[in-house]
């Protein structure tokens, strides 16, 4: 595919938002940082509803601290699938899964599916990495329902992933998909907003999202503890430290560094520089693979085996609920509260916004 400048795509996105905006089906609230206004990314599903199953079914036998080997041995595939596909009925509301599927992923204005290129962020630091059976699910749902081309589909961590391909050899994804390994790793600076250094700096980035050429990003991370000033937690937010240039996060204003590149066009979709609102959602669907999960971290085999599977479509609201209602109430593991709730309020909202009076939603 053709490089197309930032400044040509920015004034393409712009007019297409122009017409998207005329759709009742797009309309999408102002999103200005400044302001912490709700910031509304996908148009078609509530942002503040987060699903999760939990099904012992989906392994053979339990094997807590096991390789990442091991546990492929133990998936049963058919089961992720049809526990993936419960997620997407229950994340829209909808009976039938493939509409479940068609509502949430969306097309691209001026394009075809078959033109429409994807990147799945996928979590490769450490030991703990995501299990075949789920990102093959994305997938071939991505080809075989929606009808993107498995060669437009691209496998990535831009910072642990040079040996990507190597040291997990995804097993079943649609011929032709792309494991990129670290994809040539965060190489193009972009402007990072507010809270980071009051707005005014910038950092490096992959450089097919800054350029534009990825249309749809997809979040598949892991749940594993981490250091308290990220919340003693690392999930779909920080997920992107291998996205974005993860030095600035290991230094002063960490927390700060996290919640802004998660409030970028590079992640939530191109904005309206005037008013703040998305034009077209880039982020559209988050996962938490918790099928084994580790109460410490980041690094380290895991420790627990809870056959766990979680789906949003923003990021942080579903740190939120899997950090307080799932590693905290669920699991008794403890978290920075304070951290947890301003992955909420720094978006916009708080507590009394979440549905089913906060409670994680289990389908």
């Amino acid at each position: 595919m053709d490089k197309i400048s930032r400044r040509l795509f920015l004034q393409k996105a712009i007019l297409a938002g122009s017409a998207i905006a005329a759709s009742p089906t797009f309309l999408l609230k102002n999103a200005g940082a400044e302001s912490n206004e709700k910031i509304i990314t996908h148009p078609r599903i509530d942002n503040t509803r987060v699903v999760g199953i939990t099904d012992n079914a989906m392994t053979k036998a339990l094997d807590p601290v096991s390789t990442w080997a091991r546990q492929e041995e133990l998936v049963v595939s058919e089961k992720v699938w049809e526990n993936m596909d419960r997620l997407a009925s229950g994340l829209t509301e909808m009976k039938d899964p493939v509409k479940a599927w068609q509502t949430v992923f969306i097309q691209p204005p001026q394009k075809t599916w078959a033109e429409t290129v994807v990147a799945i962020k996928t979590n490769h630091i450490a030991q703990q990495h995501t299990r075949s059976a789920v990102i093959t699910k994305v997938c071939h749902t991505l080809t075989d329902v929606i009808g993107v081309k498995p060669s437009n589909t691209h496998i990535y961590d831009a910072c642990h992933g040079r040996n990507l391909s190597r040291d997990t050899p995804f097993y079943g994804l649609p011929e032709g998909c792309q494991i990129e390994n670290n994809w040539g790793g965060s190489t193009a600076r972009t402007a990072i907003p507010k809270p980071w250094k009051d707005g005014r700096s910038a950092s490096r980035c992959l450089r097919y999202l800054v350029d534009g050429t990825v249309d749809i990003l997809i979040n598949i991370s892991m749940c594993k503890g981490h250091g308290n000033h990220f919340g003693g937690f690392t999930m779909t937010m920080k997920n992107h430290f291998g996205t974005f240039d993860p030095g600035p996060g290991h230094q002063g204003g960490s927390d700060d560094y996290l919640i802004a590149i998660n409030k970028t066009p590079e992640i939530l979709g191109l904005q309206d520089e005037r008013t703040g609102k998305v034009l077209f959602p880039r982020q559209q669907l988050c996962i938490v693979d918790a099928l084994w999960a580790s109460k410490p971290g980041p690094s380290g085999l895991p420790t627990h085996q809870p056959n766990f599977l979680a789906m949003g479509v923003l990021s942080p609201v579903v740190d939120y609920q899997l950090a307080t209602q799932f590693r905290g109430k669920k699991l008794g593991w403890s978290y920075n509260q304070g951290m947890a709730r301003r992955f909420l309020t720094e978006f916009g909202y708080t507590e009394r916004d979440l549905p089913e009076g906060g409670r994680l939603i289990e389908v």
